[in-house]
């Protein structure tokens, strides 16, 4: 074997009802004992490759050659294509709604990323860079036409402060685990699209404090992200909101620019802001809407801060973001016909222990309110929440890396109005029919790979069991 190895990736970074964004890349890793070890090779050596590189991944990345994107149906009859020779992903449009379709890339004449892929495992014999008989399915399903009600139930992900890495088994366990979770999810209950409730990376291999890198360079986002989650994001789009560890909030190095980059933003919201659909500023807020029929609409909301910027408040505040805010949330004097979700990272509502009630929000929860929302999820609060004020539910997601197991104090809840919580790994399977909204907060997977509820509790610590159901007015 060669002193170094690629294993490539392939992701289908965005989609519409009618367009598919792929996106293409690889990792890159130094040889050693003969093949037996693999270390994952930093951005910094890149350019002892060859033939060398500046980045791996991502939408700024350097070809890897001529490329073209197939789409099949499912009988195999090619139904779109498109090439590009500069950029590793490219749009392929011509698509119909609501409709499943195969996809593969050809590059340089062969297929990338065909066949048994080798995959990072730690613990045991297995650990390191190892072939377990893994290999990509790509195909993916187009969003329903906005403008037509969606002909069946439509099931999301929520995901939150999952970034933590899965170098380690013991110290990053919870992340795999979850992820494992999640992709049977996406196969057995139809998972069209995934929102993450921020700090989508803190370092490469785990929390800040142990030294490490930030999440800035494409390397860091191999274990925090394109291993995880491999074999679901090249199958369902995922669409992030900002974390204070992916700005220039807590950080000392700000995360958002490689954000950006790597979840192509800027690929996705182009054109967006002209139709009143984004307020994107590079590195300086990311707010977008989109419709999954039309009765879903999706509302990233940026409850991050930039004081690098000279903006010290959150970014929801600054002007140019209220006003795409104003036009996203419509007052509809507290009753909506469809259903109108806003995500973001910081909670309004959360009973602790480490992050209570956000200060500051008080006029966007009213906005909500007038809004005619129903259900927010947010996150930073690693474990679950569900709370209810005003007529709206408020979730707290923040599980899905690293889990704080520490009780709030009674005050807390009953300020953070919560009627259930839990301190377990976890993730949000979210499911609307019609005008019925039902919310469960899914564990690590039990004994023969079986999905399962994580327990909740009340504030007095008692057992909640009733399923979280929520209905439009």
């Amino acid at each position: 074997m060669p002193d170094f190895f690629s294993e490539p990736f392939v992701h289908l970074a965005g989609l519409t009802h009618k367009s598919a964004l792929v996106a293409w890349g690889a990792f890159y890793f130094r040889v050693k004992n003969s093949g037996k070890e693999f270390k994952l090779l930093e951005d910094d050596d890149l350019d002892k490759i060859h033939p060398p590189r500046r980045e791996t991944i991502g939408a700024r990345s350097e070809p890897y050659g001529n490329a073209r994107v197939i789409v099949s149906d499912l009988a195999g009859n090619e139904i779109a294509s498109a090439f590009t020779s500069n950029t590793n992903h490219c749009w392929v449009a011509g698509l119909e709604p609501d409709t499943e379709y195969t996809y593969k890339v050809i590059v340089n004449g062969e297929e990338w990323a065909r066949g048994e892929r080798r995959d990072w495992v730690s613990g045991g014999d297995g650990k390191g860079l190892t072939l377990k008989g893994r290999s990509y399915s790509n195909r993916f399903r187009t969003h329903p036409d906005p403008t037509r009600a969606s002909p069946s139930p439509f099931t999301f992900a929520v995901l939150g402060d999952f970034g933590v890495g899965i170098r380690k088994d013991k110290e990053d366990r919870h992340q795999r685990q979850i992820a494992e979770a999640l992709e049977r999810a996406v196969t057995e209950h139809n998972i069209r699209l995934i929102l993450t409730t921020g700090d989508n990376i803190y370092r490469s291999g785990g929390f800040l404090g142990s030294g490490g890198q930030t999440g800035d360079e494409d390397d860091d986002w191999y274990f925090t992200y394109y291993q995880p989650y491999r074999y679901v994001i090249n199958r369902v789009p995922v669409y992030p909101s900002i974390g204070n560890h992916d700005a220039d909030e807590t950080e000392s190095r700000d995360d958002r620019t490689q954000l950006e980059d790597n979840f192509y933003v800027r690929e996705r919201v182009a054109g967006e802001e002209a139709a009143g659909r984004a307020s994107f500023e590079p590195g300086q807020g990311l707010f977008y809407r989109f419709r999954y029929s039309s009765e879903v609409e999706f509302v990233c909301v940026d409850t991050s801060k930039e004081p690098s910027t000279g903006f010290k408040d959150r970014l929801f505040k600054h002007p140019k973001h209220s006003e795409f805010l104003k036009s996203a949330l419509p007052d509809a004097g507290g009753a909506a016909a469809s259903w109108r979700i806003p995500f973001c990272h910081h909670p309004p509502f959360s009973a602790g222990p480490k992050h209570s009630n956000t200060k500051g929000m008080e006029a966007l929860v009213e906005q909500f309110r007038r809004a005619g929302v129903r259900a927010v999820f947010s996150g930073h609060e690693h474990n679950f929440q569900h709370c209810r004020s005003n007529g709206v539910d408020y979730f707290v997601t923040g599980g899905a890396g690293k889990v704080r197991t520490d009780k709030p104090k009674k005050s807390a809840f009953e300020k953070a109005h919560t009627l259930s919580w839990a301190a377990q790994p976890h993730f949000l399977l979210v499911t609307v029919e019609g005008k019925r909204m039902t919310v469960q907060p899914i564990a690590q997977l039990g004994p023969g790979g079986a999905l399962s509820e994580i327990g909740r509790l009340a504030p007095d610590n008692s057992q909640v069991s009733e399923p979280i159901v929520i209905s439009l007015s």
